[in-house]
């Protein structure tokens, strides 16, 4: 029965909004294609909800929907019974969402500007236009370079300038972070900005390198260093950029792998609290940009809860921590309860996932880039809906824009992105991963609040109360076959609805 009611969506759709062009690139892996003049979106004149007692459908599925809208009725269900019933309870509130996004890396700079002028406008409006795109409402900026960028740098690679005389941007933010970031922004005025360093410049470390292994910031640097953060956040607002929060570093851990490639730094809990605690924490709070928030780790989840246990033992050092950033790279490993630990532990302090990218297969480079995708789109959604259902406040995709090749990168450590870039032909490609964070980004408004839903195994959910007090409820039905579901909201009455298989779903409806 699903199947005329998305066709007749689909055509009823026609018109007030711009529908996929879509491209397969094999069975079950479809993009949709975006140039200069066109690309598929949401119609910007449309109610935000339907009249009371009904509800907007939102679909995508393995079969090639993309955000497909209808319009359901409460209390309208059939004799046949459901499979599964979700009982939504707006009553019970959890963590306020604050929002999701993406990052602006030197390699999205520089796939976005191998396009034409109308389609970079495409593309970053496709992300952060708050009507038509996805409404990200946040945006990560690296603090010099990093695995994707073109060479190695920071902003001030003279050895031993103890004074930061040197210190400038690099031409890569003029050129690929900081134009695509202002774009962002006057797009979506409600976009806030994370920035994290990979590395502070090789001669303040302990091995004297950006990259490999056992690179320490040397103790005489701890405030050098903190001077060096205090400079970029100041170049950035001479741009018009506000940094809305800093992390302490890019995945420290890195720096305990002997081969690891990637720029990085590390600290230990101990390190770390001490460097906040005497130096970045009043040194912040003493600038001009003492609203600037801290968050500690930004690294993977199997450092919790232990990792920030230990940084928090440091008293002075929890005072100026606003949060905790974690990566997704090893969730598999650690299951979702250190998430509610670290809140029960520490309430105070929220939690943000500040990355994510689907990366390729080891030793086989085909996969970096797998066009199209569904099970990289479904590993993102249920990802979010994981994060959110234990107390997150946003999630955060890598680059958001990549080659066909998943690059550029100056250490060859190509992945995959939400939106593919094929310079060639002046055209860009929406892969699966970019509709399922739509589902969450452009309905789950900042400041809306988590609510409770029943959790099942085979259909994933969660849920949400927006400022504007509408509902917003998110589904995966994750089996090969349609199922029947029931959302009882007994504010509202009931939803019956018939997902499809492999489908990702937003309602939407009043309070």
């Amino acid at each position: 029965m699903w199947k005329p009611l998305l066709v007749f969506a689909f055509f009823l759709a026609k018109g007030n909004a711009n529908e996929c062009v879509p491209r397969s690139f094999g069975i079950d892996r479809i993009v949709c294609v975006c140039n200069s003049t066109y690309c598929d979106g949401l119609p910007e004149n449309q109610p935000e909800v339907p009249e009371d007692g009904s509800s907007y459908w939102y679909v995508s599925d393995k079969e090639g929907r993309r955000l497909v809208l209808s319009t359901v009725q409460f209390d309208t269900c059939q004799n046949s019974p459901a499979e599964t019933v979700l009982n939504v309870d707006t009553a019970k509130k959890y963590q306020k969402i604050f929002g999701f996004g993406g990052a602006f890396t030197d390699s999205a700079g520089v796939n976005i500007k191998s396009l034409s002028q109308g389609a970079q406008d495409q593309l970053l409006r496709a992300y952060y236009h708050p009507k038509s795109g996805s409404k990200y409402t946040v945006g990560r900026i690296p603090i010099a370079g990093t695995d994707f960028s073109t060479r190695p740098y920071t902003y001030d690679d003279y050895h031993d300038d103890a004074l930061l005389s040197y210190f400038s941007l690099a031409p890569e933010d003029h050129d690929y972070k900081i134009p695509y970031a202002q774009e962002a922004f006057k797009l979506n005025p409600d976009v806030k900005f994370i920035s994290v360093a990979w590395s502070p410049p090789a001669w303040m470390k302990t091995s004297d390198k950006l990259n490999g292994a056992g690179g320490f910031l040397k103790k005489e640097y701890y405030q050098l260093y903190t001077n060096y953060i205090i400079k970029f956040l100041n170049e950035y607002k001479k741009n018009g950029l506000d940094v809305w929060a800093i992390t302490t570093g890019n995945e420290p851990f890195n720096a305990f792998i002997s081969d690891n490639k990637l720029t990085n730094m590390a600290w230990t809990p101990e390190t770390m609290a001490e460097w906040v605690a005497n130096n970045l924490g009043p040194t912040l709070a003493e600038s001009p940009f003492n609203n600037t928030l801290i968050m500690a780790l930004d690294d993977q989840r199997f450092n919790l809860p232990w990792y920030m246990e230990a940084v928090f033992d440091n008293e002075k050092a929890k005072q100026y921590i606003a949060g905790t950033a974690t990566h997704w790279y090893a969730d598999e490993l650690v299951p979702a309860f250190v998430l509610d630990q670290t809140h029960t532990d520490f309430p105070d302090k929220f939690l943000m996932m500040t990355e994510a990218c689907s990366r390729p297969d080891p030793d086989n480079s085909s996969t970096n880039v797998i066009m199209g995708s569904w099970d990289r789109g479904e590993n993102y959604f249920l990802s979010i809906i994981e994060y959110m259902n234990h107390w997150y406040i946003g999630w955060m995709d890598w680059n958001i824009a990549l080659n066909e090749e998943g690059g550029p990168t100056w250490i060859n450590n190509n992945v995959d992105s939400p939106i593919i870039v094929n310079s060639s032909r002046d055209e860009f490609y929406k892969q699966p991963m970019y509709y399922a964070l739509k589902h969450f980004s452009r309905f789950v408004d900042r400041d809306s609040v988590k609510v409770s839903i029943t959790e099942t195994e085979t259909i994933k959910s969660t849920a949400f109360v927006t400022p504007s007090n509408e509902v917003v409820v998110v589904l995966y039905n994750r089996n090969a076959s349609a199922k029947r579901v029931t959302i009882n909201d007994p504010q509202k009455g009931t939803l019956c609805l018939e997902l499809s298989p492999y489908s990702m779903n937003t309602l939407k409806y009043k309070q």
